[in-house]
């Protein structure tokens, strides 16, 4: 996930590959509770990995439910429709994730009833201001004690019961059906728990929105053993006696909702080859996945399959649509993405549900989308969008995403403006936000999205050993959510290897053999070569003269030329060596020649070998810096000198910190957003 504050999106042109989707939101969080009500185990497979589905197991551990798993499977044990915690006053944060708030209240609500004990429900800022007023008059029908810590009709909220008490079921429980479905997923899930000889029944009043959900907690109810009766989406009915069952061993199809974004995408630039998606297919549960249907009345051409689809461009541009979206939401923020592609103006209705969401998705994509140059209408359950008038009225944008996933997911789809016949990048502020259900979602775009390479920003990072251009480099990358070459790894790798199989350092066509031989692989901060971690070793000092010495020589170079240019893809790289600004990459967006003194340059090399347990002296360090800088300096073949356009940043009293502070200031001078 990137954990940084904005992320700079490059213009986008092609998409092509497979994605693979994590699971569903809706699907995980409903399972986790269903099988931390049940008796015995339930083994889950593929369950998503989000900052909601963390939150509602951390919820089950705290009422006592035991949770095991190695990340491919997790392992719940059930309560058994007991609260054992009941002596306990608990307090149980839930963030902004309404798939646990809403839930869990109903169900330890009728729990605390009749088994008794006090559970506080809070959560972040935003989950106090989305509605739940209809839920709590609901419950506070079957005899629960909900009292509001807050604003009545919103979280915080306290839940209280004495042992022995009892659920009234006698009367059918009423509940508005036109806030969230969220409500009635609720009371579904958790009514079960009152068990009773009596059957139990929902009436709901007024149109029920987003059904779609409530058939996949239906749908889910009857694999834990509850099969609910219904009359349409107006009244539902749970047997009398029902009781949860874990069916042992249940799979979470991939987010239908998620596949969204990536449908668009192909919709968009899949013009040379389609976009797989899998993990979902046209045999899935949710309703999201006729979000299809919706992409292809605008021109996607879709195939798929039980757990796969493939998505390419078909009609160009894309065709506005109206439609009334409250079969999908959630997806349907996706057509107001799409509809900056389309010709004509694309209108989506019955859509009031956003603006009780993470945020009010209305307003803000409104917002959002007029940043970027669209002509946007809302009204209250409504949303208007036209594409920029012309091609030079798309705008650079940074764009917010008010801490909402979706938000942040929908906007990243404006980067394919050149395919619509703008060239501006796109600024997303607080990208992390997508940790709430698909936290590799920009990797997993950037992995089947290219662009043409003079498209792609690179920042250069020049200087003499040991000046700590490595670690700058490292530091700005990782701010910025780009990718890094350490050019000096390569020449150590090259310089390794040929130490290894024996190779004479005066054998220029040999060590340009080696060098094009390289089995060289980088994650994260470990280096790999030949299947080996050799991450120490190429900061052995006889490793680091070598190098310097083949890094001279034009076969060596030749054969590296084409890798370091490999590390140039989407989004962003941040490349460091000698002539990375110079030779590697001229027409780099920015530029930076780094200085610090020899004697400061010595000192923090003696401090670095230290702490791997190398042994040196300051003085024969200083004098190998000073020898290798002379050698750098003359040599024939690109000898270190700063580019004529770089910006020098002699770093001998800032911290790395501070040293990135300013690269990345530069940088924000150079690639201004409105």
């Amino acid at each position: 996930m990137f954990d940084i504050p904005h992320l700079d999106v490059p213009p986008l042109r092609r998409v092509a590959g497979t994605v693979r989707l994590p699971g569903s939101k809706s699907i995980s969080n409903r399972v986790l509770l269903l099988a931390g009500l049940s008796e015995g185990i339930t083994e889950i497979h593929d369950l998503l990995d989000s900052d909601d589905t963390q939150v509602m197991l951390e919820a089950l551990r705290q009422i006592g439910c035991g949770v095991a798993g190695d990340g491919a499977v997790t392992q719940v044990r059930g309560i058994g429709g007991r609260l054992r915690t009941a002596a306990q006053r608990l307090v149980l944060h839930l963030g902004n994730a309404g798939t646990a708030m809403r839930p869990l209240a109903a169900a330890l609500a009728l729990l605390v009833t009749r088994d008794g004990g006090e559970i506080e429900l809070r959560g972040v800022a935003r989950m106090h201001e989305r509605p739940i007023g209809d839920l709590v008059d609901a419950l506070r029908q079957l005899g629960a004690q909900v009292e509001y810590l807050g604003h009545d009709g919103f979280p915080p909220l306290l839940l209280r019961g004495q042992a022995g008490g009892a659920v009234h079921t006698g009367a059918p429980i009423r509940l508005r059906g036109d806030v969230s479905s969220q409500f009635l997923t609720a009371l579904l899930l958790a009514l079960p728990l009152a068990g009773g000889a009596q059957p139990i029944v929902i009436e709901v009043d007024g149109e029920l929105i987003s059904k779609p959900y409530v058939e996949i907690t239906l749908a889910l109810l009857q694999r834990f053993g509850i099969v609910v009766q219904r009359d349409g989406f107006e009244r539902f009915t749970i047997p009398a006696g029902s009781r949860y069952r874990a069916p042992q061993r249940i799979h979470v199809e991939g987010d239908a909702s998620s596949a969204s974004y990536f449908i668009a995408a192909g919709a968009i630039a899949g013009v040379e080859a389609p976009l797989r998606i899998e993990g979902v297919g046209l045999d899935s549960i949710q309703g999201d996945i006729r979000f299809i249907d919706a992409a292809q009345a605008m021109g996607a051409r879709v195939t798929g399959g039980p757990g796969w689809i493939e998505v390419r461009r078909g009609a160009w541009p894309l065709q506005a649509v109206t439609l009334d979206c409250n079969h999908m939401p959630d997806a349907a923020m996706t057509l107001a993405a799409m509809a900056l592609y389309a010709s004509g103006r694309t209108r989506l209705t019955h859509i009031g549900s956003w603006r009780v969401k993470e945020t009010d998705r209305i307003a803000a994509m409104a917002a959002e989308l007029r940043k970027l140059g669209a002509t946007v209408v809302d009204g209250a359950d409504f949303i208007e969008v036209e594409p920029p008038a012309s091609p030079d009225r798309w705008r650079r944008a940074a764009l917010h995403t008010y801490d909402d996933h979706r938000m942040a997911m929908c906007l990243s789809l404006a980067a394919f403006n050149p395919l619509a016949g703008g060239h501006v990048p796109v600024r997303l502020l607080d990208p992390r936000c997508v940790g709430k259900t698909f936290p590799d979602y920009f990797e997993t775009l950037f992995g089947v999205a290219s662009t043409d390479t003079p498209d792609i920003p690179v920042i250069t990072v020049d200087g003499p050993t040991a000046s700590g251009k490595g670690t700058l480099a490292s530091t700005v990358a990782a701010r910025l959510g780009w990718h890094q070459l350490d050019s000096g790894a390569l020449y150590r790798a090259t310089a390794l290897a040929a130490m290894r199989r024996d190779v004479a350092a005066d054998d220029a066509d040999a060590l340009g053999r080696v060098a094009a031989s390289l089995a060289l692989r980088f994650e994260a901060d470990t280096v790999w070569l030949d299947g080996a971690d050799v991450t120490l070793a190429l900061r052995h000092e006889e490793v680091g003269k070598l190098a310097s010495h083949v890094s001279a020589l034009p076969a060596v170079r030749q054969a590296l030329h084409a890798l370091q240019l490999s590390f140039r893809r989407v989004p962003g790289l941040v490349a460091d060596g000698r002539d990375m600004g110079t030779v590697v990459f001229p027409d780099a967006s920015l530029k930076v020649f780094l200085t610090a003194s020899a004697a400061m340059r010595a000192e923090r090399r003696l401090k670095q070998l230290i702490s791997k347990g190398i042994s040196a002296t300051l003085p024969d360090l200083r004098a190998e810096l000073e020898a290798r800088d002379a050698r750098d300096v003359n040599r024939a073949v690109s000898p270190l000198k700063p580019a004529p356009d770089a910006l020098q940043l002699d770093n001998s009293s800032l911290t790395i910190e501070q040293s990135a502070d300013r690269v990345l200031q530069w940088w924000n001078e150079r690639y201004v957003f409105d």
